[in-house]
């Protein structure tokens, strides 16, 4: 049975498997609806470019958009026709053009004209990937903001620093915000910088060369000497699109530009989410997600309030990696025109930008309300006690053992505070054995500072300091000339 003969109902990508992005933003400029909206922008903006060349009667873009906007481009049988040709602009374009014919017999003739299909769902892309990447940016603003405050109201809050799962050092709360920070604005400014340089209108016509472009408006009678270079021109400033110093069809750096920062997008947000979801652990307890009626419900344990907001953000984190794998692999492409590779990309290019900007929306929500437990983080670092601070101490002893001896005292007394004996005792025995007459050292002199947690800081209110700085250096917003919109 062909695809125009199937007559079973389609079923609707409401995100019933993704809500990480289900219902927020995203969800709306990266719909079927959407997509299918940006090629109809496309079609309109060539024939709006194609008539200040004088190649096609003035009418025809708005009978483009027209059609376009009619409600009678049918998505589900566009998609199953899409299976005759490999990709749905051909049923698209068919079915666009006939509905123009119907109002606008004159403009019909003109729909498509010199284009070709990877032109119109390239530039489609670069459309809806823009207006999810200003979604995803204004996010990260949002996320820096409340970062740089919770930075530095904790700037002094001393609290345990874990590696590889267990008790390290001491460190501030400041400056675990501040890391979540420090990434926060490194993907901000990816995500500023590529919509500032501009993702580019895709025009290249069958093989890159524009021939048909050209052959069209010289038919016409517009007598520039490369006229289709023009018109590309034209067509990206309608478009708001970027205008690239050659076609891309089988150069993909575009969307390899897409994948490397959705990516780095996913992964700093999957950092902040991480260490939300050790901090909220029942045994640890020093944040909380925000509050809110009917979150975070199990549907067997009416006790729990799951963290539901990190959850989110980390199953988008470790979803984009795979994505933006095979996006990669598509720059991998044979020839003028790839057989497979361009056709790989549309929906893991779209899957990518969903859960990017959906982790962004979610992380923004968790940023902005998450709760420190101050008294909470205070009890943690009393619970190993001395072990806290052994680094010190094995520095403090260094001069007087060497580093090596220094370290093996240490360890032995570590060993013993564990056991309940007293710090200052279980450091004396630990020298004695050490070789050290009577276990006295100039350590023992200042043993109460040395083992307080709060004296062992190193430069983490500088660094908290610095980060901070560098959140108020904003990324300069896009003035609203810049802004991406759809032409109307």
């Amino acid at each position: 049975m062909s695809a125009t003969e199937n007559t079973r109902p389609a079923g609707t990508d409401s995100g019933l498997l993704s809500p990480v992005w289900a219902g927020t933003p995203v969800e709306a400029v990266t719909s079927d609806e959407a997509w299918l909206a940006a090629m109809v922008e496309f079609e309109a903006a060539l024939a709006t470019a194609q008539a200040r060349l004088g190649a096609v009667p003035d009418g025809t873009a708005a009978a483009i958009r027209a059609a376009g906007e009619s409600g009678r481009l049918d998505l589900v049988e566009l998609a199953r026709l899409g299976r005759e040709a490999a990709n749905p602009v051909v049923g698209f374009v068919k079915h666009l053009t006939g509905l123009v014919a119907s109002t606008a017999p004159e403009a019909a003739g003109h729909v498509h004209a010199g284009s070709t299909s990877q032109d119109v769902l390239d530039s489609a892309a670069m459309l809806v990937a823009t207006r999810a990447l200003c979604l995803v940016r204004d996010d990260l603003a949002r996320i820096r903001t409340a970062l740089t405050e919770l930075a530095r109201d904790h700037r002094g809050t001393a609290a345990v620093a874990r590696t590889l799962t267990q008790h390290a050092v001491p460190t501030t709360f400041g400056t675990k915000a501040a890391t979540w920070l420090t990434l926060i604005c490194d993907a901000h400014e990816r995500v500023d910088a590529l919509l500032r340089q501009g993702l580019p209108v895709s025009m290249g016509g069958a093989a890159g060369t524009l021939a048909a472009y050209h052959d069209h408006l010289t038919a016409a009678g517009v007598a520039d000497d490369h006229p289709e270079l023009r018109l590309a021109t034209l067509v990206a400033d309608e478009l708001g699109l970027a205008r690239p110093t050659l076609p891309w069809h089988a150069a993909r750096t575009p969307i390899a530009d897409l994948a490397a920062v959705l990516n780095f997008v996913g992964g700093a947000l999957g950092k902040f989410a991480a260490d939300v979801l050790v901090l909220s652990r029942t045994e640890i307890a020093e944040v909380a997600e925000p509050a809110a009626v009917g979150r975070g419900q199990s549907s067997a344990m009416p006790q729990k309030r799951n963290p539901v907001l990190s959850v989110l953000v980390a199953t988008a984190a470790r979803q984009i990696p795979v994505y933006a794998l095979v996006l990669g692999q598509s720059m991998v492409a044979e020839d003028e025109r790839s057989s497979g590779a361009w056709h790989a990309e549309w929906q893991p290019l779209r899957e990518c930008l969903r859960l990017a900007a959906g982790a962004s929306h979610t992380a923004a929500e968790l940023a902005q309300g998450v709760v420190v437990a101050t008294e909470r983080i205070r009890v943690n670092l009393s619970l190993t006690g001395s072990s806290l601070v052994a680094e010190r101490l094995s520095v403090a002893l260094g001069q007087e053992l060497g580093r090596q001896r220094a370290k093996e005292a240490v360890t032995r007394a570590v060993r013993d505070t564990e056991l309940g004996m007293p710090a200052a005792d279980a450091l004396r025995h630990a020298l004695n054995e050490a070789g050290l007459v009577d276990g006295r050292s100039a350590c023992l002199d200042s043993l109460a500072e040395l083992l307080d947690p709060e004296g062992y800081l190193g430069a983490a209110a500088p660094l908290v300091d610095r980060a901070v700085h560098r959140a108020h250096t904003a990324a300069t917003p896009l003035t609203p000339s810049q802004e991406p919109e759809a032409k109307q």
